[in-house]
């Protein structure tokens, strides 16, 4: 019987995968300090770890026995900066359920256009829970962006069972990290550690919420680093995943919280399970320290996040590969092909060079580049150690961003305020994957008619509005300008080629 590993999220609110590279979105704010989010706390504290003592069975025949690490000093200084984070969601809707406004009513003739009637009264607003990590005194915490993602308001509650609203300040999909801010002062907080350092079989502590028990911590050691577990799918253009595998139990509601070394010092933020069930069982994974410090501290600098590119398509090497191209290395990633304008390209490196190093730390998979190249933003150099035929070259590339797609404005336009979306051109490649030729997709639902009345979520793509094909934002924007009445949106979600439609009363 052939068994099938799921690996799942450690919240209630569901999220998934793709490549290198993303941009964050939300509002903007600065931490309002010119340092660094790390420097404000203070990490001066003795390093904790497992000792030999000569006293405790030691003979000449034999080594003196370990005594258990003691975990106390971390689990005191973590619990007090982790917090509990409740996310209420937008009403559950489905279009059966709708209840068609007047003014779509006597744009369809007064029928239902779905063939139900919608019940009335109000929609339950469902609600998830997680775990966050305070990571400055003035209240700025950092979380999984599937703990916030579609979240109308969020309460965030200390250690000290103190409750505060929340403000989302940004996120970035493609790690799954998040920042948030609540109105606070000199609130206890934890230190970036130094996730490059942590060692496999290192003692780790896992913080946080699970099951809504608060301040629950558990004992493990890392498993793995580097990981990959395809997790990040429908909501990352490009995603990256280098995970920290643990074997400390997590469970839901510990998504968020802290994996933290024996001195207190923040190496990773919880944020997935391997399971079959849903509930710890055996192997969970944390986003490393470098790649969420990057993230937290470009979105309070920038607004979102610089991350600069390579520009590549890449495998890893196994014995297969070192055998159908004659490789004569057999660790590293290869050059399979290049994107538009790529950084490594003009720099001089080819498709079939087997990438080895990046700045000097050995690249033997997939996700070890993606968080290397994780921690650089446009325009930085990085030295690439490529093998090419036998020959080992070193080649400065400078990296590049992503262009993105033209984005509509939504202020631009009453009617797009009034709906609550904004909408972006579909790309080339996107059009390829989706399978159409035009359309206009949803990056954003914010307070408006659409998260009022429908169940649409973000990255729908708009095909069609009244039976007319939409060709990109800006015309979808025109074509909603000026409506009265109902009005149909038509589109689909990628990967399901099944229609969906939301009637809107404007």
């Amino acid at each position: 019987m052939t068994t099938t590993r799921n690996f799942r999220k450690i919240t209630a609110v569901a999220i998934a995968s793709a490549l290198l590279g993303g941009t964050s979105y939300a509002t903007y704010e600065h931490f309002g300090k010119p340092d660094t989010i790390s420097t404000w706390v203070n990490d001066a504290t003795p390093f904790v770890k497992a000792r030999l003592d000569a006293k405790s069975g030691a003979t000449a025949n034999g080594p003196a026995a370990m005594i258990p690490a003691d975990f106390s000093f971390a689990s005191k200084k973590a619990t007090a900066a982790v917090v509990h984070i409740k996310s209420t969601l937008k009403p559950e809707r489905t279009v059966s359920q709708m209840q068609i406004p007047e003014e779509f009513r006597d744009f369809f003739g007064g029928r239902n256009p779905f063939g139900q009637q919608a019940p009335e009264g109000k929609m339950e607003k469902p609600q998830a829970t997680g775990s966050g990590v305070i990571i400055n005194p003035d209240g700025y915490i950092v979380t999984n962006n599937h703990v916030i993602q579609g979240a109308e308001t969020l309460e965030v509650t200390l250690a000290d069972k103190h409750t505060y609203k929340a403000k989302v300040i940004g996120s970035d999909p493609n790690t799954d990290i998040a920042l948030i801010k609540i109105d606070a002062k000199n609130l206890p907080a934890l230190s970036f550690g130094n996730s490059e350092n942590v060692e496999v079989g290192q003692w780790v502590l896992a913080v946080g919420n699970p099951y809504n028990l608060t301040s629950t911590v558990t004992a493990g050691i890392v498993s793995a680093k580097g990981r990959s577990i395809n997790i990040l799918g429908e909501n990352a253009k490009a995603p990256i995943e280098s995970f920290i595998q643990t074997d400390a139990a997590v469970n839901p509601g510990n998504s968020g919280g802290a994996l933290v070394d024996l001195n207190g010092n923040l190496i990773g933020i919880n944020t997935a399970i391997a399971s079959q069930t849903g509930s710890f069982a055996g192997y969970s994974f944390a986003v490393p320290s470098s790649i969420a410090h990057k993230v937290v501290e470009d979105i309070s600098k920038f607004g979102s996040v610089q991350r600069g590119y390579l520009g590549v398509g890449i495998s890893e090497v196994d014995a297969a590969k070192v055998k159908s191209f004659d490789l004569k290395v057999d660790e590293g990633v290869r050059v399979e092909n290049f994107a538009d304008e790529s950084a490594a390209k003009e720099a001089g490196i080819k498709i079939g060079d087997v990438i080895t190093k990046i700045d000097g730390h050995d690249i033997t998979s997939v996700p070890q580049l993606q968080e290397a190249i994780a921690q650089h933003k446009p325009s930085d150099k990085v030295t690439v150690n490529v093998n090419r035929d036998g020959v080992d070259k070193v080649v400065s590339v400078t990296l590049k961003g992503i262009s993105e797609p033209s984005v509509a404005d939504r202020s631009s336009s009453a009617v797009m305020e009034q709906l609550g979306i904004e909408l972006k051109d579909l790309t080339s490649q996107q059009k390829k994957e989706y399978g159409i030729g035009a359309g206009a997709q949803v990056t954003a639902i914010n307070a408006g008619k659409i998260r009022q009345n429908t169940d649409m979520e973000e990255g729908f793509v708009i095909t069609r509005i009244d039976k007319t094909p939409v060709a990109n934002a800006r015309e979808a924007v025109k074509m909603l300008q000026g409506k009265k009445g109902g009005v149909m949106i038509e589109g689909l979600y990628p990967g399901n080629d099944e229609t969906q439609y939301f009637a809107i009363g404007l």
